[in-house]
């Protein structure tokens, strides 16, 4: 019998739903003793390292495991799963870890020879086999899921965190399956040795690539023969960079969900933010048909929710967010049809999903308080891999800013300098990323342009958000900076995009979901200014969003300006795609048109045929 651990954080629905897919049962442990009952048994992991290894210490798994893995059994580890077989993490070091593996994890660096890199890695890399058996018998890689080292096409995974195991010949040659680098940095991406399987990406959300892995560890009825095993490559051409890594450009596909005047979850967009159809012109003294009740215009229904989010993984979507973007924003817990439809695509959808809406401290009607975390929790049960967090970052971040102006505790133009006496540790993302990592918080924008006129100057707090408008387009001539907002764009805040970005990146979030009220629903584009103003000031990945209008627009925002040497890592568009104005494959067949790196599976129906160019 397959055993599934479940430490109690993160994600586990989505595995388990890839193991169901694939016509497996399993139970759940339990209790500690449900280990040693165990035929098989997968550590899935999502969280950070100390909070994973002190549930597993109080909970009572952690001896157990460990005498599990001693005795010859089959074990997987995922993510956190596989880097608590080692001796510990420096993301928490005060933690020790299984000890199975030698060597301790550490944080990928920023500071790249290659060029800036964001940290935390989120996208799809590969992962390339290093290792191989003597006894005559196939690579291992491939009895594990992998593609041979041959293969004409590359397959890849979906990674998301910030700590890894960098590649030590002297600790890891036994145990290395496959390595990936990211920027200049070479870490190991799986290992296997004997009955230990483990991989640092997700493979239960890396599409058929991933389910294929699965597959082939569950169908196996117990470990490799022993076998002298021999790299591949030398120790010296494994740890040696290649030119370029093989991170992928990500396009995501962004539904926003709201509840119609019948009450239907349907997907709608918004034009200027307003996601009810325009009036049509009366003729004949008739009402307009699209305000047919008292002239109250009607929600904008494009489509069910799980169903658009379905067609958008099987033609080829990288990521699918939903933004819950009205109902029950104050009893987001109650919420139970946006949960039940995360828990219906998480049954069906093997790519990342990000959630957003409601997701702050609030209270029930019934005077329950409810923390962030609360509501961030229900919504990694119900199959979330990231929530996105609005409004409510950028009062933390107000708020921020006012301790330490109050309490002379760090740089006030820089919230990234500020000493950690700012942080209360109470905001929902610093709540969040601690019990989860920053990987699973994603802080969405949306600022507004502030034109300044003639001789008029910005405000001395906004000048490092000042932009002027590229020679030869219709902004030459303009200044401005850009004010964040709050209420999806109905209320200004005197915070601009660097200090909220600067200022979420220090609270402890892993990503930027940037948004722009003045592009959203023009197809001119995205703002590539405001794109390179916050991929400039921040570490950590940004999604540029707004205004995508042609394939064109996604190969000119992942185009490096000139003297950069990196863009942004992923691109978010809703209504083209929604209207078939432009297609995910037709954007994708383009990027790699342009040279990009990109995921190029395309999903079939049922068990998955994909056709890989």
């Amino acid at each position: 019998m397959l055993y599934l651990l479940d430490y109690g954080a993160g994600n586990v629905r989505s595995l388990a739903n890839s193991i169901n897919k694939l016509g497996f049962e399993f139970k759940w442990v339990q209790h500690p003793d449900d280990i040693q009952k165990a035929d098989k048994l997968i550590f899935p992991g999502v969280g950070a390292f100390g909070s994973a290894m002190t549930s597993l210490r109080n909970n009572g798994f952690a001896e157990p495991l460990k005498q599990y893995i001693a005795s010859g059994k089959p074990y997987m580890g995922i993510c956190v799963g596989m880097q608590c077989l080692f001796e510990g993490s420096a993301e928490d070091p005060s933690q020790p870890g299984l000890g199975v593996v030698p060597g301790v994890i550490g944080k990928f660096s920023a500071n790249d020879s290659m060029g800036r890199k964001s940290v935390p890695q989120m996208g799809w890399n590969t992962a390339e086999v290093v290792k191989t058996r003597s006894d005559g018998g196939d690579e291992d890689a491939v009895k594990y899921g992998f593609p041979p080292r041959d293969a004409k096409d590359s397959s890849h995974y979906y990674f998301v965190h910030s700590f890894r195991a960098g590649f030590d010949a002297s600790k890891h040659s036994d145990w290395a399956l496959t390595t990936t680098q990211y920027g200049s940095e070479v870490f190991v991406s799986s290992v296997q040795k004997g009955n230990v399987f483990a991989t640092q990406f997700h493979p239960e959300k890396s599409g058929r690539a991933g389910l294929e892995l699965l597959r082939a560890w569950l169908s196996r009825d117990g470990t490799l023969a022993p076998a002298k095993e021999r790299l591949l490559l030398s120790p010296e051409d494994i740890a040696r960079p290649a030119a370029q890594d093989g991170l992928t450009k990500r396009i995501v596909a962004c539904l926003d969900v709201r509840s119609n005047d019948d009450g239907d979850l349907v997907v709608t967009k918004g034009e200027s933010y307003d996601v009810r159809e325009k009036e049509e012109p009366q003729q004949d003294n008739a009402a307009s048909s699209s305000a047919p009740q008292g002239g109250k215009r009607q929600v904008r229904n494009l489509g069910k929710p799980v169903d658009l989010a379905l067609r958008y993984y099987l033609e080829g979507a990288d990521e699918i967010t939903f933004l819950n973007i009205t109902s029950f924003r104050s009893c987001a817990l109650q919420d139970q049809p946006m949960l039940s439809l995360l828990e219906l695509a998480a049954s069906k959808i093997f790519v990342p999903l990000t959630i957003g809406g409601g997701i702050k401290d609030s209270v029930d009607p019934d005077g329950t308080p409810r923390p962030a975390k609360e509501v961030a929790d229900a919504y990694f049960r119900a199959g979330a891999d990231k929530v996105s967090i609005g409004s409510e970052a950028v009062y933390a971040v107000e708020e921020l800013y006012q301790r330490a102006k109050e309490n002379g505790q760090g740089d006030e133009a820089n919230p990234l300098n500020f000493k950690d006496a700012c942080l209360t540790g109470k905001t929902g993302i610093e709540t969040i990323s601690k019990g989860y990592g920053a990987q699973a918080v994603v802080v969405s924008f949306d600022p507004r342009r502030v034109y300044l006129q003639d001789g008029e100057e910005v405000p001395e707090a906004h000048r490092t958000c000042l932009v002027e408008g590229v020679k030869g387009s219709e902004d030459e001539g303009k200044r401005w900076w850009y004010r964040c907002t709050v209420k999806g764009g109905r209320e200004d805040r005197d915070v601009d995009v660097v200090q909220l970005a600067r200022g979420v990146q220090r609270l402890g979030a892993g990503e930027v979901l940037l948004n722009s009220i003045d592009r959203d629903g023009s197809n001119k584009g995205f703002d590539r200014q405001l794109v390179e103003l916050i991929r400039r000031s921040v570490d950590i990945p940004v999604i540029a969003s707004s205004g995508a209008g042609t394939a064109q627009h996604f190969s000119d925002v992942f185009t490096p300006l000139e003297g950069e040497t990196s863009s942004v890592e992923a691109a978010l568009a809703a209504g083209i795609f929604h209207r078939k104005e432009c297609t995910i494959q037709e954007v994708k067949d383009h990027l790699l048109s342009k040279g990009f790196k990109i995921r190029s599976e395309a999903v079939g129906e049922g068990a998955g045929a994909i056709s890989t160019q």
